[in-house]
């Protein structure tokens, strides 16, 4: 979309947007940043806000920033600065030269505190946060000054300056604005604008003691760097009247339009860095990149691509209020993405042994198979066939119901790419009464599975041949909790109580086509007949593993017409 284009009903953002570019507000200018926190991994809650931010930037020609607020060094790390660059590059998006981190402004942002404090704005407070927390009030009652609000603004000025030379200990005294404690927005009741902190900082080192808060780092930060449109979700909403107070007191040199939209939810995933730290710590998870995990390393290593995400994102659009979005209408966009793009194959993950015996001993025929009926550009593959395959346990059934149109004795079907074959007979254990041997016999006429007389089957089933087929690991996933919303506890109720015992299913050995152990890690594969899958980093050629991605069912679609 260009700025002359309309706008999409009920985006008020983008429509905001276009009438500060036709008013000619900021020299027609739109300067956006997407501004993480280096404390945790990215979740798919943030893919709205990256694709929101760098989305309308480019489409008025502007720009948008990656910056890391790094206000907090007790809890960030560069491992998670890394990640993230990693993970918005992967998600579609780049900020060129605009690379920036709040802690390249500290001596501004200490400058600009010198300056709320000559201003009389500003003041050093002693009160514990425990002291400062009962005095705060409440939303029909105000709150207590701190004994320490009258102080002069000389004494300010020497304590706050004794902070920064770190001659107090943590936690003894904070800089705190001077604004209302009768408030009726409580975040404007004399917040905490700087705190001691003894921690090394991951860019900075120990040449800082003090830090300042997010609240007042974040807008000093956007207002530094020319951010016209500062984007932010709704949790937001209640701190932008002090976004607004902070760049008004000070010298700024611009004033950024800070907007607030709903954040990305989705039905089972809970999107809270706390809550996905605890599952990793206890081990409930492998890793912050477990393919159950809603983190963009975990979507990424479970097969989502990235264009699915973006999709997903555009859909949703943005409102001003919260929602929840299905997440089958997450994976049907998955889906749409990979029909187009995932090269098809063959794999049995729960084999049953077919002998097709009008085949000769050790005859192996090479047949051709579609790689992708949505894209002919892909080609097609040899696939490897002799007299003994796999087939999956429940294509067959030894006293089928009426509308089962998969194999049964006397019954006709197709082998997928191969030939029609007829059950002649089955073996079964002594022991359990299970299946463990069908007998074929087959048309050799039929080859590539299609009838010379024109003759009409109704069922077609996927194999692998025996003699060639690579042993391989299938991990099969599900919902990681079992709830709709995961994070709604009852009283005392643990979130670990609604953790999906079945989240995971390892199938090994499952069989797939000998051309799989090719398979680079990150690469998609649509399993014909039983889903999508991604090859997983833990696999080798010899014994490759594949993560199901999403289930070939799509009940978004059948919901969305209803």
């Amino acid at each position: 979309m260009s700025a002359g284009e309309s706008v999409p009903a009920g985006d008020f953002i983008r429509q905001r947007i276009r009438d500060d570019v036709a008013a000619g507000k900021n020299e027609g200018r739109v300067v956006t940043r997407f501004p993480p926190e280096p404390n945790g991994y990215l979740h798919i809650g943030h893919a709205k806000s990256i694709c929101l931010n760098f989305g309308v930037a480019a489409e008025y020609s502007g720009r948008c920033h990656l910056r890391f607020d790094d206000t907090n060094p007790s809890a960030e790390d560069i491992e998670y600065v890394e990640a993230i660059r990693e993970d918005v590059r992967w998600l579609g998006f780049d900020w060129g030269e605009h690379l920036y981190f709040a802690s390249d402004y500290y001596p501004r942002l200490y400058e600009f505190a010198l300056e709320l404090i000559r201003k009389g704005k500003a003041f050093v407070c002693d009160l514990s946060s425990e002291q400062m927390f009962e005095r705060r009030g409440t939303l029909t009652e105000p709150g207590i000054e701190s004994p320490f609000r009258g102080r002069s603004a000389e004494e300010n000025l020497a304590l706050f300056e004794g902070m920064r030379a770190g001659e107090f200990e943590a936690g003894s005294r904070v800089l705190r604005a001077k604004i209302d404690m009768g408030s009726s927005v409580l975040t404007m009741r004399d917040p905490v604008l700087y705190r001691i902190l003894r921690a090394t900082h991951h860019r900075t080192g120990d040449d800082w003691c003090i830090y300042p808060l997010y609240d007042f780092a974040h807008g000093l930060s956007d207002a530094l760097e020319g951010v016209t449109h500062s984007l932010c979700t709704l949790e937001f909403a209640d701190h932008r009247p002090l976004y607004d107070w902070i760049i008004q007191q000070l010298d700024a040199p611009r004033h950024p339009q800070q907007i607030v939209f709903a954040p990305l939810n989705l039905t089972y995933l809970a999107l809270s860095k706390r809550v996905l730290r605890r599952l990793v710590e206890e081990g409930h998870v492998r890793g912050w990149d477990d393919p159950r995990m809603p983190t963009l390393r975990g979507l990424r290593r479970r097969g989502y691509p990235p264009a699915a995400i973006r999709n997903l994102c555009r859909e949703v659009g943005v409102a001003k209020r919260d929602a929840t979005i299905q997440l089958a209408q997450l994976e049907h966009e998955v889906r749409a993405d990979l029909n187009r793009s995932a090269s098809r194959a063959m794999a049995v993950l729960r084999p049953l042994r077919l002998v097709i015996e009008t085949v000769p001993e050790g005859e192996v025929d090479e047949l051709d198979a579609v790689n992708n009926p949505e894209d002919e550009s892909q080609g097609t593959r040899k696939v490897p066939f002799s007299r003994v395959v796999y087939i999956e346990r429940d294509d067959f059934l030894e006293d089928p119901p009426k509308k089962f149109f998969r194999l049964a004795p006397g019954r006709e079907v197709r082998l997928r790419y191969a030939y029609l074959v007829t059950c002649t007979g089955f073996s079964v254990d002594p022991d359990t009464g299970e299946v463990v041997e069908v007998r074929c016999s087959h048309d050799p006429a039929s080859r590539g599975g299609n009838a010379p007389d024109g003759r009409k089957v109704r069922g077609t089933i996927h194999w692998v041949s025996a003699q060639h087929a690579l042993e391989a690991e299938v991990r099969l996933y599900d919902t990681l909790f079992t709830r709709e919303d995961p994070l709604d506890l009852a009283e005392g109720e643990d979130i670990t109580a609604g953790l999906n015992p079945d989240s995971l299913e390892v199938v090994n050995p499952a069989y797939v086509e000998p051309s799989l152990g090719q398979a680079e890690p990150g690469v998609s594969l649509q399993f014909e007949r039983i889903g999508y899958f991604v090859a997983d980093p833990d696999g080798t050629p010899e014994r490759p593993v594949f993560n199901r991605t999403v289930t070939l069912r799509d009940t978004w679609a059948k919901l969305a017409k209803q």
